[in-house]
């Protein structure tokens, strides 16, 4: 019968030097990188360690090029060190787990003793204390400290010696429960003497001298605590302090309560908010009652906490514990150190209170709102010399109340000193808590700047985020948090329940609101960017939603779960973390695909209304609303592109045709290119409006090859006149940028006979005639359109025609006031294109004029505004228009070379000198000047050159 052979134990001790045992014998684990190795696995407790934050912590400045093959050696090599239990040591497909059992990891084991003898204390405290015993013995000195220079080594070790502290109290507390105080008195004392300014520590020791019999050095204690934080910090103890007095002196003194920290004392740094402390100081000199409000995480609290401790009588309320509205006078009295035990709680607090001047803060109010609207109206009639600062994610609803919103931190803006930014200073603080390290990089504080504007500015996520540095990268943090409100939890624990994770904190506050308010939020977090009034209000009714739409709004606004912005019109948006939130509701709800569908209606019938207003008077508008909605129509266009009927991604597509055509809005361009592409296209019954769409998006990416082709692909598949409009236009301009000129004429006037507003196409074929050199036909086509011409963009459209035609005549004056009005025209609808092509025309006019140092300026503006969209079609005749002006100021080279490139590129338009037809299209590229870069750099430098002689 075969034996079984069990492989030999493994021990693993981090909580002091770094020992590795095995089968009970000791190991030598060589090398400061193999046991940082060995120690970074340990403290994962099981859990995969990443190759890649393995070789961050072994080489934190920069990895080396063979970094990853020396970690595969260090671990190879540790495998040896555990020799027949090396199967512990697992590689997965991402980095390696160390499998370490029950008893295998001293951590692990102080950590199950600590929970074992909290959950048994009551029942068995001399139980639990022997339990509390052998934990605290684990500790066998500085923990790791040969390696507490690995970034997340130290801070594990900041996390070993909380755990330690957690340990002490515990054993503190039991030993007294259990009569053997004295037992521990030395612990007590040296656990204050490590952190002399905790109230925890002091308290426990004062139980356990009182415990011994020596209340008088108890008390003593007590005030030389008293004294040190008033010295030190200038804060007064918790109201604990007085209370334990009290039953001390009385002999009544027991075990102790479950630990508070101080209300009053701070335990981190506020950051960013002297502005809003300083106001509220204002308001409430002249106020009564003041309510601080804004969305959960937004700090609230920590302001008005930090607003009470400046002041000399300030009296705090927390009723975030309090769950009964009847319980909200007993806080009220616990905070004024009060024993009441007979007669109205609340009366004999506000005879206390009576006179007394100074400042009441009631903090986190929303959840018992009506009871604590009573307790407050009643003390401001009874106590008139007394204000009250009330922290609450809605205003109270009293007549005298001054509701003060506080705003998230400041976001880090374009050329800003980012370290002295609110929300990037807050994160480095708390970053250096967790992983202390040399300053960040440009490039690491860039990243952190994208972090805090993902967080909205949010305070408690900047700090949770900023916490989970002890287990991420700074990239790695920036790639995860589009799954922030699972990143952001868990983490150090919280006094307070509701921070303990940004979930559980938007939870709170979604608790609160009533079944309908609940709905309407969800449905609104679709809305990436918000939505303004009437489309909330069109969603609440679509919804079904009884009542009217506009109060369930207003209550998500007087909540916090929605901002309302009026700058540039009512705009009803969500922090990004609530968004998330909201998006997670629905799915929960099983609403997500019913929410999708209608974010997709809502997407189609708006850009259709938009398509339909840019061809009249109404274009300014419906340029403005695309462009203030295109974060939510960006995000619709993703559902459509979902697998599945292609109808709402034509539509949208189809529908912006003249959004393709005259704006820079290079996204949309890409919409159309991407669905021209999607096979499925081909018998669909939108196909051709979609590819000559997709060929005007070509065409102004400088591409008339691929527009050529896109266009007549859509005239194959036309089957009514509307398909073959939306080919023709596109058709016209590609075939004038390669120089065919006759088929452009043909083109347009095709095009033309198919639409009842021919302007645009008449216009295009009076362009190209006027190129060729027949201006009286050109005026005749011309005149023609101008007079179907509606929309700002058609009569921009129109008036660059005739600049053009009064241009080519050599009447400058008049064609500088065709540019100058198409100029003008063209910025009030938007069409960003038109501007550009019309000021290449009026700095030709001026240079003619030799207004020199102007139109060099101008050409500086319009190659960046071309050279920014990849409009290199228009970019290519703006190049050469420069070129002629450089050869008349002398400077030869630059203007040759800018030629030379012209002629070479296969997307220059042509000109005189250039082949046409076919030739032009099969023409390559020279190699003169290869780099499109290099042409760019070289228009620039002769622009700059010339600026300093003019």
């Amino acid at each position: 019968m075969a034996v079984e052979h069990k492989p030999p134990s493994v021990r693993v001790d981090v909580l002091g030097p770094l020992r590795l045992t095995v089968g009970g014998t000791p190991v030598d684990v060589p090398g400061p990188k193999r046991r940082a190795i060995l120690a970074l696995l340990a403290l994962a407790e099981g859990r995969t360690v990443t190759i890649d934050h393995l070789m961050d912590a072994l080489w934190p400045s920069e990895v080396p090029e063979s970094g990853r093959q020396a970690l595969h050696t260090h671990v190879s090599r540790l495998r040896g060190h555990l020799g027949p239990a090396a199967s512990q040591l697992e590689t997965r497909h991402d980095g390696y787990r160390l499998d370490l059992g029950r008893g295998e990891l001293d951590l692990t084991q102080a950590r199950a003793l600590l929970a074992t003898a909290r959950n048994s204390a009551h029942q068995d405290p001399a139980g639990a204390l022997a339990l509390l015993r052998e934990a605290y013995t684990l500790w066998r000195g500085s923990v790791l400290a040969d390696l507490t220079d690995i970034m997340p080594i130290a801070t594990a070790v900041e996390g070993c010696a909380q755990l330690r502290r957690d340990v002490v109290n515990a054993l503190i507390d039991t030993a007294i429960a259990a009569g053997e105080a004295n037992t521990i008195l030395s612990l007590a004392s040296a656990s204050l003497a490590a952190d002399p300014l905790r109230e925890p520590p002091v308290l426990s020791l004062m139980r356990a001298l009182a415990a011994t019999g020596q209340a008088p050095e108890a008390l003593r204690v007590g005030r030389e605590y008293r004294h040190r934080l008033a010295d030190e910090t200038g804060l007064d103890p918790s109201p604990a302090l007085g209370e334990l007095e009290r039953d001390i002196i009385s002999g009544t003194a027991g075990p102790a309560p479950t630990r508070r920290e101080s209300p009053t004392r701070p335990t981190t740094r506020l950051i960013g908010r002297d502005a809003q402390i300083a106001a509220l100081h204002r308001l409430l000199a002249t106020e009564r009652l003041v309510t601080l409000t804004g969305p959960g995480g937004v700090g609230k609290t920590r302001v008005a906490l930090e607003v009470a401790r400046q002041i000399e009588m300030a009296t705090v309320v927390l009723l975030a514990p309090v769950t009964d509205p009847a319980a909200i006078s007993h806080a009220l009295a616990t905070a004024l150190n009060l024993k009441i035990v007979r007669g109205d709680v609340l009366s004999a607090c506000i005879s206390v209170l009576g006179d007394r001047q100074g400042v009441l803060v009631i903090d986190n109010c929303e959840h018992v709102l009506d009871a604590v609207r009573d307790t407050v109206s009643m003390i401001l009639s009874s106590c008139p010399q007394l204000s009250i600062l009330a922290t609450s994610r809605e205003p109270l609803g009293l007549a005298a109340e001054y509701a003060s919103r506080l705003a998230a931190l400041p976001l880090p803006g374009p050329d800003q000193d980012l370290p002295r930014v609110p929300s990037v200073a807050l994160f480095l603080d708390r970053a250096s808590r967790v992983r202390p390290g040399s300053p960040l990089t440009p490039a690491e504080l860039r990243t952190v700047a994208e972090i805090v504007r993902r967080l909205d500015g949010m305070p408690l996520a900047i700090e949770l985020a900023a916490g989970r540095l002890s287990t991420f990268s700074l990239a790695d943090l920036h790639r995860r948090l589009d799954r922030s409100l699972d990143l952001l939890g868990g983490g150090r624990p919280s006094g307070d329940s509701r921070h303990r994770t940004l979930r559980a904190t938007i939870e709170w506050s979604y608790q609160l609101l009533t079944e309908k308010e609940q709905c309407l939020f969800r449905h609104l977090s679709v809305f990436v960017d918000g939505v303004d009034l009437d489309t909330a209000e069109r969603l609440a009714g679509d919804l079904d939603l009884r009542g009217d739409p506009g109060s369930v709004l207003a209550r998500l606004v007087d909540t916090s779960m929605v901002n309302v912005d009026f700058e540039g019109g009512t705009r009803y948006r969500m922090l990004e973390t609530l968004r998330a939130f909201g998006v997670d509701r629905l799915e929960a709800a099983g609403e997500d695909k019913a929410a999708a569908e209608r974010l997709l209606r809502w997407a189609v019938e708006l850009t259709e209304w938009i398509g339909a207003a840019m061809t009249t008077e109404r274009e300014p508008e419906a340029d403005a609303v695309l462009r203030r909605e295109l974060p939510n129509l960006r995000a619709a266009w993703r559902l459509a592109r979902r697998p599945g009927p292609l109808d709402d991604a034509a539509a949208m597509v189809v529908a912006l045709f003249y959004a393709v055509a005259y704006r820079d809005l290079i996204e949309i361009r890409d919409w159309a290119e991407e669905l021209a592409g999607d096979p499925a296209l081909s018998s669909h019954s939108l196909a051709a409006q979609v590819l000559g769409t997709a060929a005007e998006a070509a065409y102004h990416r400088g591409d008339y090859r691929r527009a050529d082709q896109l266009a007549r692909r859509g005239l194959e598949l036309a089957t009514d006149d509307i398909g073959s409009w939306f080919c023709l236009t596109p058709l016209a301009v590609a075939a004038s940028a390669r120089g065919a000129y006759s088929d452009t004429v043909e083109h347009s006037l095709s095009a033309a006979a198919l639409t009842s507003m021919p302007s645009e196409h008449l216009g295009v074929a009076a362009l190209v005639t006027a190129y060729t050199g027949d201006l009286d036909e050109a005026r005749k086509l011309h005149a023609q359109g101008v007079t179907s011409a509606v929309s700002p963009t058609m009569l921009s459209w129109s008036a660059y025609v005739a600049g053009e035609i009064e241009s080519s005549a050599g009447h400058t004056e008049l064609a500088e006031h065709h540019y100058i009005r198409s100029i003008a025209l063209a910025r009030t609808s938007g069409a960003a294109f038109l501007v550009g092509i019309a000021t290449v025309g009026l700095l030709s006019v001026r240079a003619a004029a030799d207004r020199v140092h102007e139109v060099l300026n101008g050409y500086r503006e319009v190659i960046d505004y071309f050279a920014r969209t990849g409009n290199w079609t228009h970019l290519w005749v703006t190049l050469r228009n420069l070129a002629e002006l450089l050869r008349r100021l002398g400077d030869d080279e630059p203007a040759a070379q800018l030629e030379a490139a012209a002629d070479q590129a296969p997307d220059a338009p042509a000109v005189a000198s250039s082949p046409t037809g076919e030739q032009f299209l099969n023409r390559v590229p020279g190699s003169a000047v290869t780099s499109r870069k290099a042409v760019l750099d070289i228009a620039r430098q002769a622009i700059e050159r010339n600026l300093t002689r003019s």
